[in-house]
């Protein structure tokens, strides 16, 4: 999964893009509601992190703006405002939640995994595709009974894969997922990581659940 956060704390940006990203999730991190209202328009989150006062936008308008634009991917507000009525208008912008700075981590990442989990059944429901099994809640995978032991990586691609079973996947749909605006999308290291989770379900190399469609990407499917 793939997170925005948009704060002008760089430091508490950073402190919170290395704890997400130990966490498996993909992210990127702006410091103004600018550049944080462009990101999450042109690009497809599955949260987004905004911090209330910022400068050039406020996430009030931040918030506000997306949801005129249609734009519905969860938003938690992060706000060093904690009266009522600040909470409230932050709620009635469009926000999904808020934490009042400062905040531990851990309390961020359960409200983090508590609007994802909201977003539907469907991300908390076991994945299977023929005999791989993958549960979300607990991140553990099994290829016929057998569990298996996947980097954080291996395991997002693995995820967004199964979560699009049959249908073929662009290597550039895996990088919007996987990875930040940092990834050098001229790599192969998408390819690379394909081939290692192939080895990791099939070590004698038989015939494969994820196949190559040349010229496009990648599908899962029953075998």
């Amino acid at each position: 999964m793939r997170i925005l956060v948009v704060d002008d704390d760089q430091k508490l940006c950073d402190v919170i893009q290395r704890g997400l990203e130990e966490e498996a999730y993909a992210v990127d991190c702006v410091y103004d509601g600018k550049d944080g209202q462009y990101y999450a328009e042109n690009t497809p989150y599955d949260l987004i992190i905004l911090d209330y006062m910022m400068p050039h936008k406020d996430g009030i308008e931040v918030c506000r703006n997306l949801r005129a634009g249609k734009i519905n991917t969860p938003i938690l507000m992060l706000t060093a405002k904690d009266e009522i009525e600040d909470r409230v208008k932050g709620l009635d912008s469009g926000a999904d939640d808020y934490v009042v700075k400062p905040f531990a981590f851990s309390e961020l990442l359960a409200r983090v995994r508590a609007i994802l989990r909201r977003e539907g059944e469907s991300r908390t429901s076991k994945l299977k595709v023929g005999d791989l099994v993958l549960d979300p809640s607990t991140r553990e995978v099994w290829w016929k009974k057998k569990n298996l032991d996947l980097t954080t990586k291996e395991y997002s691609i693995l995820e967004f894969l199964m979560r699009n079973p049959n249908a073929v996947v662009t290597r550039k749909m895996i990088e919007e997922h996987a990875w930040n605006y940092d990834f050098d999308s001229i790599s192969n290291l998408v390819d690379v990581y394909i081939r290692r989770i192939r080895q990791k379900i099939d070590p004698e190399l038989g015939k494969s659940i994820i196949s190559t469609i040349r010229g496009a990407g990648y599908r899962i499917k029953a075998i």
